[in-house]
């Protein structure tokens, strides 16, 4: 009897699952295997070990999912995770990875803007670093020594612990993860008076290609500049940062004023970008700009907060403000003074008299879905360029929009291009980011990420050209990408990485080359080992 092509076609695919199924398995079994004959203690290692015949398999998956959009079916899974414990399981989910050909995904915190820290298309594992969070402070020589696997929160909460004139440049979100953080630089508050996260590194562990654990000494001063901004899963799997903490006052005064299209709020924004890089070191103000109910019934209108840190008292603040920024109308009844730990939850807008063991919670409430994109702005946007993106927001999507502007000027001037991998220094007035934002339980359509690629194209005349410049830690996979089986050239990787990291890209690939010839770390956009030839050839 003759069988149908159409059935040898449905049997194929039958035969393909299975075989696909069993080489997966062989594959998490023998690597599973090998984790336990190159572990110093095979029973620790066993414990930290999830596959996804482990009933905490998902739990463990999920849990430092911070964007939703990679938290469905479809998403590709691991074929193991490891939460290690200590340095030594690193070292051998190195060597087994190598030996069995897995991909290896390194996760902190989770809040990857693309999931690059924990999805990948070819077969993978993710390192969780989360059992590595511990944070040694010592207030007499102002370093800290801070686990990869630490949030912010964790890190900011146990200097607080120690000090209250002690703090670190870090980041305004409490979850974000301290690993990828300080790797892509990481911004903050108080970056116009003590630079980034990054800049204020002064040692670091991390377990390289071939396992060895290096430090500072160890791993040379080239692997060390290109660790502190050229972003993470590129060189190795860095353990702990040792930090400088930076000298605040016992009092800082913060506020958070709102202006509406309607109360001038345009007018306001425009003036903005003439003062925020140039004012006093001590003093930010941020804004963050959405769409919301209008006073008359049933009509839209824009709202921007100015949000402000002072590393001084409300006393001192008043006359800078009056003298550089009367415009908003600041009056003293709008600031509150409060100790710089205190700042930092009000900052993120946690509710007055929140405890600061909220700083302990890894998990972000509400859970979100999120894309966003970042731009450098050099030149002030004019009033009608400023009303054009309004107009953005004013569309369907931009109901769950939101742009933040940061800005540079002050140390982060000071500081130059080369310093570390992180370039976007003098000649920045501020950067620009936008984000849609949904909660748990709205589906993320792919309308959204459209929106965001038309602000961005919307903006393109206003912001930085030559290259366009984007930050490292605001991933962003439709500047490109390399190829799945790691063998980008550099002329292709130049495509994005120029974008994140200027001239720097030239000597970030140099240290990639010499320190992982392989190319065993990498994702999407991890700066690529090319050799002397295919580098000059662009193959």
């Amino acid at each position: 009897m003759e069988i149908p092509s159409s059935s040898l076609f449905s049997l194929s695919l039958v035969l393909l699952f299975f075989f696909v199924l069993a080489t997966s398995a062989d594959v998490h079994e023998d690597f599973v295997q090998c984790l336990t004959s190159h572990s110093q203690n095979a029973t620790s290692i066993s414990q930290v070990i999830y596959t996804p015949n482990n009933s905490s398999y998902t739990s463990v998956l999920d849990f430092s999912i911070r964007n939703l959009r990679f938290l469905t079916p479809e998403t590709p899974k691991p074929v193991v995770i490891i939460t290690p414990s200590h340095e030594s399981h690193i070292r051998a989910a190195i060597i087994c990875a190598r030996n069995h050909g897995l991909q290896i995904r390194i996760r902190s915190g989770g809040h990857d803007i693309e999931g690059l820290s924990y999805v990948s298309h070819v077969p993978f594992f993710i390192l969780d670093l989360i059992n590595l969070r511990s944070v040694s402070v010592d207030v007499e020589s102002s370093t800290a020594w801070v686990q990869a696997g630490a949030t912010i929160g964790e890190l900011y909460y146990s200097i607080a612990e120690k000090s209250k004139t002690l703090a670190f440049p870090a980041g305004i979100c409490p979850t974000v993860g301290v690993g990828g953080h300080i790797s892509g630089g990481g911004y903050g508050m108080i970056l116009r008076k003590f630079g980034l996260a990054a800049d204020n590194v002064i040692d670091a562990r991390i377990i390289d290609v071939n396992g060895r654990i290096l430090d500072r000494e160890s791993m040379g001063e080239d692997l060390f500049w290109a660790i502190r901004g050229g972003a993470g899963g590129s060189f190795g799997v860095v353990i702990a940062w040792k930090i400088k903490l930076v000298p605040v006052p016992s009092i800082v005064t913060v506020f958070r004023v709102s202006r509406t299209l309607e109360q001038n709020a345009t007018m306001l924004l425009n003036r903005w970008q003439y003062i925020a890089d140039k004012i006093d070191n001590d003093l930010v103000i941020i804004t963050n700009i959405t769409r919301v109910n209008s006073s008359e019934e049933g009509n839209k209108t824009v709202q921007v907060q100015f949000i402000s840190l002072f590393l001084g008292r409300v006393d001192e603040l008043f006359p800078l403000m009056q003298k550089n920024f009367p415009e908003l109308g600041l009056v003293k009844e709008d600031c509150r003074e409060m100790s710089w730990i205190e700042s930092t939850l009000y900052i993120y807008g946690f509710s007055s008299g929140t405890s600061l063991d909220v700083l302990l919670d890894r998990i972000p409430d509400p859970r979100i879905s999120f894309k966003a994109k970042l731009d450098y702005v050099k030149e002030p946007i004019s009033e009608i360029g400023l009303e054009g993106l309004w107009k953005r927001l004013n569309e369907d999507e931009g109901a769950a929009a939101q742009i933040l502007t940061i800005p540079y000027g002050g140390k982060m001037s000071e500081i130059p291009e080369s310093e570390t991998p992180f370039p976007h220094r003098a000649g920045n007035i501020y950067h620009i980011a936008y984000f849609v934002i949904l909660e748990e339980g709205v589906e993320f359509s792919n309308r959204y990420v459209d929106w965001t690629r038309r602000v961005y194209s919307y903006l393109a005349p206003y912001v930085s050209k030559s290259p366009r410049e984007a930050y490292a830690n605001y991933r962003d996979l439709d500047l490109g990408q390399n190829n799945d089986k790691g063998n980008t050239s550099y002329a292709q990787a130049s495509i994005w990485g120029v974008k994140y990291f200027k001239n720097n890209f030239k000597r970030l690939v140099h240290v990639k080359t010499m320190v992982d010839p392989s190319n065993f770390f990498r994702h999407e956009q991890s700066i690529p080992a090319v050799s002397p030839w295919g580098k000059k050839r662009g193959n």
